[in-house]
């Protein structure tokens, strides 16, 4: 009985000690780099989006933020070692639908889990898929695509850039919406699968749009319509899926910052602060643009967190239904 009572008191006091001390270390953070973790390759969306937003950040922060690219394994090496880190706040990643939400169920041990391992700290935007078709098809819209995927089940094709992609999905959740069979020709990688488009060795594809962008304006592919539910600046011509006909579809790419848990709220709270201050810097919005992000609204950490939780409610059972899986 003496030892639980020395026990409780001890905790007791340790609880009034420390309680002062996540404040502190919020209002001093950080005193050294941070180092941001990208899942993916240089060059890529991922990378250039966390160089911009990096370069910004360590301005704001007054210490450097050093990016490092770890890509491989569908980004779970990257993500895997945010969630290991030290929950201090020198540690963070980029994350996005594909880290968060398909490896989930695309990996049967990814190693980590997207809903405990994470504190998340600021959704960014999104980027949306565009459906693209052979410069010389006879597809004039998402309408011609679906009526010959029913006239002949089965031989419709699409490429990807390899299985469980949102180029992948996109195609999945076309074919769950409307009921039509699809035949999916995944490849190496985006540019192969886009080659495919474009000499006619498979129907049709869905590609990030700022990645085709350059194949439509230059006319080598045909632009269909957009996955997102709003039409893409890059493409304000081309109608979404949804405005086609295929109420309800939507295929939009989330991207985001996220720390380990455990990462104290105060200095979460000042990352997405901070963060938030740059996406809303005109040069930076404008970078973003270029690259076809659509910035989301600046919303709180518990939003960003419901996201990740909205979609874990709904994208595993597609991917699932669908037969796609890494392992």
């Amino acid at each position: 009985m003496k030892f639980y009572f020395t026990r409780l008191i001890f905790t007791l006091v340790s609880a009034v000690i420390l309680y002062p001390i996540f404040p502190a270390i919020a209002e001093t953070y950080p005193t050294r780099p941070i180092k941001l973790l990208v899942p993916q390759a240089a060059g890529s969306t991922a990378d250039i989006l966390s160089r911009i937003i990096g370069s910004e950040l360590a301005k704001e922060m007054g210490q450097p933020v050093v990016v490092e690219n770890k890509p491989g394994a569908g980004g779970t090496i990257a993500t895997t070692e945010v969630a290991r880190a030290a929950p201090d706040g020198y540690t963070i990643g980029f994350a996005s639908q594909g880290t968060l939400i398909f490896n989930m169920a695309l990996y049967s041990k990814p190693g980590y889990d997207s809903l405990k391992d994470f504190a998340p700290i600021i959704l960014i935007g999104g980027v949306s898929n565009v459906m693209i078709v052979p410069p010389n098809s006879d597809a004039k819209n998402v309408v011609d695509i679906i009526a010959a995927a029913k006239a002949k089940p089965g031989t419709v094709t699409f490429s990807s850039g390899g299985s469980g992609t949102s180029h992948h999905i996109s195609g999945v959740l076309l074919s769950q919406i409307t009921g039509i069979e699809l035949q999916h020709i995944p490849y190496k990688g985006a540019p192969q699968g886009i080659m495919a488009v474009m000499s006619g060795e498979v129907n049709m594809g869905f590609y990030n749009t700022p990645t085709v962008i350059n194949q439509i304006k230059d006319n080598k592919v045909k632009a269909l319509a957009v996955t997102s539910l709003k039409r893409s600046p890059l493409l304000p011509g081309v109608p979404t899926l949804n405005e086609s006909g295929v109420k309800g579809y939507e295929v939009n790419t989330w991207l985001g910052f996220i720390a380990p848990a455990g990462t104290s709220p105060e200095i979460v709270a000042k990352l997405h602060d901070h963060i938030g201050k740059i996406l809303s810097m005109p040069a930076v919005k404008d970078n973003l643009a270029a690259q076809g992000v659509d910035i989301a609204p600046l919303q709180p950490s518990s939003a960003f967190a419901k996201l990740i939780q909205d979609e874990m409610n709904k994208w595993p059972a597609i991917i699932k239904k669908s037969g796609a899986t890494i392992d």
